[in-house]
C-alpha cells in the first residue's frame, strides 16, 4: 500500500489541453487569453463583478491591503489563528498585525471580541481611528476564512462600517463556500483574496485572485500588480509590483474551475464521512456553523489524547499522511512582539487539530483505511 497523501491536485480535466494551447500560441507569460478567462470564472464563482489574477495568494493580499490604503506603521486587525502568509502580507506593507482571537463555532475572527477591542482600545483623532497605547492608525481588518469557512461577516461588516475601517478578506481556501446562501466573495468585504496553491481545492499550481464589487478598487489592484504602468509607454505613476499571473498558470486554473462545483461537493462529502465515522470516539469535529456552508478545504478531527505530534508518526507508519495545523501568529518568531488581545481559544485549539487525507481524488477505500488507522491510534 502506498502512502495516502494529505491533499494533492486532481488534474483530470482539460489541464494538458489548455497548456498545450499556451505552447502552440506562445502565450506562456503574463499576457494571454487564459488570464482574462480565469479572472472572469473566479469572479463569477465568488459573486463579484471583477477580479485580478496575481502571482500568489500572498501577493494578492499585499496588493489588496495597499489598495485599501494600508501604509507603513499602520495596524491591521488579524486573527492569530491563520497561516503566516496572512501576517506576512501585512508586514510587506510596512504595517503590523494586531492579533485577535477566534470564535469556537467557525474558528474565524470573533465579531464580539472585535467590537470590544475597538470600543475599548481605540480613539478618533482627526477622523482617524487610532490605537490608544501606540498611537498607530487602524488601517484595515483582515478576517481569515479558516479551512474555507466564511467568518460571521454580517456582524464583522457592521463593526467595520461603524468604525469606518475597510475589510480585506483572506478567503484563500474558501472558493465555493456560501454564507447565508450568498457566494463567498459577496459578503461585504471591500476585497476578497483567493489562493490557487497546489494543495487548494482548485489549483493553478500557484497564484491568487483579488476580487471585489468596487470596480475602481479592483482596477487599482490591477494597476499596482502590473508595475503601475500607464499606457503603452514606459511611464509609471507609483511604486508598483510585478505580481502578475502567467498564462500557463491561468490555463491550469481555468481547467480546474470547470470542476469547482464537483470538487467542493467531494470535499464536503469527505468531511461528512469523517464526522459520521468518528461519532462516539474521543475526538472533536471541524467547524460546521449554521450560518455558512464551508468549502471544506481540509478535513480532520481535534484530539487531546494522544497528542497530535504523537499520533502523526503512528498514522504515517500505517501509510496515512496526517499533519498538524497552523501554529498561531503570536507564537511565530517574527510576530512575538506585535499587539495582541488575550488569545485563549487559539492557544487551546491549535495543538489539537489533526488534518487527515482529503484530496478530491481520495477513494472510498482509502478513506476507510484512514478512518481505521485513526481509530486504532486513538484507542
Amino acid at each position: 500500500m502506498r502512502m495516502i497523501p494529505l491533499a494533492v491536485p486532481n488534474l483530470v480535466g482539460n489541464e494538458a489541453r489548455y497548456l498545450q494551447e499556451c505552447i502552440e500560441t506562445t502565450f506562456v507569460s503574463s499576457v494571454g487569453p487564459f488570464v482574462s478567462r480565469f479572472e472572469e470564472m473566479v469572479a463569477a464563482a465568488a459573486g463579484n463583478r471583477s477580479a485580478v489574477a496575481t502571482s500568489a495568494g500572498t501577493t494578492g493580499l499585499h496588493a489588496a491591503l495597499v489598495a485599501v490604503g494600508v501604509q507603513r506603521n499602520d495596524l491591521v486587525i488579524l486573527q492569530s489563528m491563520t497561516f503566516i502568509a496572512s501576517a506576512n502580507a501585512i508586514s510587506h506593507c510596512g504595517a503590523s498585525p494586531w492579533l485577535v482571537d477566534i470564535d469556537t463555532d467557525s474558528w474565524t475572527l470573533d465579531p464580539e471580541a472585535l467590537r470590544r477591542l475597538l470600543q475599548g482600545e481605540t480613539a478618533r483623532r482627526n477622523r482617524i481611528l487610532i490605537h490608544r497605547s501606540s498611537g498607530r492608525r487602524i488601517a484595515a481588518i483582515m478576517p481569515v476564512y479558516t479551512l474555507g469557512m466564511p467568518a460571521r461577516m454580517d456582524e464583522l461588516v457592521a463593526v467595520a462600517r461603524e468604525f469606518e475601517v475597510p475589510i480585506v478578506a483572506d478567503a484563500a481556501a474558501a472558493l465555493g463556500a456560501t454564507y447565508k446562501g450568498r457566494p463567498v466573495g459577496d459578503l461585504g468585504a471591500d476585497l476578497s483574496v483567493f489562493s490557487f496553491n497546489g494543495n487548494k481545492t482548485v489549483t493553478a499550481g500557484g497564484g491568487g485572485i483579488v476580487a471585489g464589487n468596487d470596480e475602481s478598487l479592483v482596477q487599482r489592484v490591477r494597476h499596482l500588480t502590473t508595475t503601475a504602468r500607464c499606457g503603452m509607454e514606459y511611464d509609471h505613476d507609483m511604486v508598483g509590483f510585478n505580481y502578475r499571473m502567467t498564462n500557463l498558470q491561468a490555463a491550469v486554473g481555468c481547467a480546474q474551475m470547470e470542476q469547482l462545483e464537483r470538487f467542493v461537493e467531494t470535499k464536503r462529502r469527505i468531511a461528512r464521512r469523517y464526522s459520521d465515522a468518528f461519532r462516539g470516539y474521543p475526538v472533536g469535529e471541524f467547524p460546521s456553523p449554521a450560518h455558512a456552508s464551508g468549502a471544506c478545504w481540509f478535513a480532520g478531527v481535534t484530539v487531546s489524547e494522544p497528542k497530535v505530534p504523537d499520533i502523526i508518526p503512528m498514522l504515517r507508519a500505517r501509510e496515512v499522511d496526517a499533519r498538524p495545523f497552523w501554529k498561531p501568529i503570536h507564537l511565530q518568531v517574527p510576530y512575538a512582539r506585535v499587539p495582541r488581545t488575550p488569545l485563549p481559544i487559539s492557544d487551546a485549539l491549535w495543538p489539537t487539530i489533526l488534518t487527515l487525507p482529503c484530496s478530491t481524488g481520495l477513494t472510498d477505500d482509502q478513506q476507510e483505511a484512514v478512518i481505521t488507522a485513526v481509530k486504532t491510534c486513538i484507542r
